[in-house]
């Protein structure tokens, strides 16, 4: 079991700056990959960015270049640095940790953070 906690969000102007930032307890050590989701009102929810435990980030083309995830292995921590924020980024942005038993992978959703960018 893991449990996965967000923090960080809030209300920025566009062209601000948020980050970030989810910890994860539980049974840590088999975490293979940190992602951040969002969903914004009447959108399916939707990857913005994925690392694994090595260190490889990938990113949705809607945020390459101003959205950079990074992960702290020793603290369980997963974080995504939000840069020349839009409006269109508004949305609950979801962490998500997978869990591997084996071949098999769990997801854990932590239970989201408000990201809110005015115009």
């Amino acid at each position: 079991q893991v449990q996965v906690v967000e923090s960080g969000g809030g209300l920025v102007q566009a062209g601000g700056s948020l980050r970030l930032s989810c910890a994860a307890s539980g049974s840590t050590t088999s975490i293979d990959t940190f992602g951040w989701y969002r969903q914004a009102p009447g959108n399916e929810r939707e990857l913005v960015a994925n690392i694994s435990r090595f260190g490889n980030g990938k990113y949705a083309d809607s945020v390459k270049g101003r959205f950079t995830i990074s992960r702290d292995n020793a603290e369980n921590t997963v974080y995504l640095q939000m840069n020349s924020l839009k409006p269109e980024d508004t949305a609950v942005y979801y962490c998500n940790a997978v869990l591997m038993v084996g071949i098999y992978g769990f997801d854990y959703w932590g239970q989201g953070t408000q990201v809110t960018v005015s115009s």
